[in-house]
């Protein structure tokens, strides 16, 4: 079964944007779980822009499904994950200023420094999951690392699904095959939405997770959370 993990990010966003404390993300986060999400996934920036450092130490023991907690790795960002423990850390080689995660690591040239910090994860049993694009190179360099598994970063697949769905898919259906090959799971982000999540969870049925935002926000603003959450996880049946 494909989980699927609410991203709260735009929930803060939204709150930062008036002050004060509404949306409440807290009460939004409970209210995903209860709608039925099997996952919460938050990205807290060096900015704070949207969600805040104090909100994932307040969301930790809140949370009762999965929680996964994106970032780039800074001493920071491993503080946090070391002290509020998740169920798993994703790994992104975001620069501090981008305005969303635009590419995935370069494993191969990167691969000492993140071998140290999957070591380290892995040694307060935090899973881990690196974020790549579907090239093959990069994912046996990721298996290297001792990674638990892999997040495809499928903004390329959202951009060409309306043009030719197969050839969207094709590099990411030979990525995932090639990852689980190696031992690996298979996580997945970034634009996937109501109109593309379907096809891509038909094509990988063995993801183990997509993570969704921005789409499913915006998407909520128009059908209602729970009501958008059950769509979401309609795509993955």
């Amino acid at each position: 079964m494909t989980k699927l993990s609410v991203n709260v990010n735009k929930i803060a966003t939204l709150r930062n944007a008036r002050g004060g404390n509404v949306p409440n993300v807290l009460k939004v986060t409970l209210d995903c779980e209860s709608f039925g999400a099997e996952g919460i996934t938050v990205h807290p920036r060096p900015d704070e822009r949207h969600i805040r450092y104090a909100d994932v130490y307040e969301l930790r023991p809140a949370v009762s499904t999965e929680f996964n907690i994106e970032g780039y790795p800074s001493e920071k960002f491993l503080d946090l994950i070391l002290k509020v423990k998740p169920t798993q850390v994703t790994l992104v080689p975001d620069a501090h200023d981008v305005i969303t995660s635009n590419s995935g690591w370069d494993t191969k040239t990167n691969f000492d420094f993140l071998s140290k910090i999957i070591d380290r994860c892995k040694a307060a049993n935090i899973r881990t999951s690196i974020f790549v694009e579907p090239n093959l190179e990069m994912i046996d360099y990721a298996a290297k690392t001792g990674t638990d598994r892999i997040e495809l970063y499928t903004e390329p697949y959202a951009v060409r699904y309306a043009q030719d769905r197969e050839a969207a898919v094709a590099p990411f259906v030979q990525a995932a095959e090639h990852a689980r090959s190696l031992g690996l799971g298979v996580n997945a982000g970034h634009d996937l939405n109501l109109e593309n999540l379907r096809f891509l969870h038909e094509s990988i049925p063995f993801l183990s997770e997509v993570s969704i935002g921005h789409c499913l926000i915006c998407d909520a603003l128009y059908l209602g959370l729970k009501e958008t959450i059950k769509r979401y996880k309609d795509c993955l049946k």
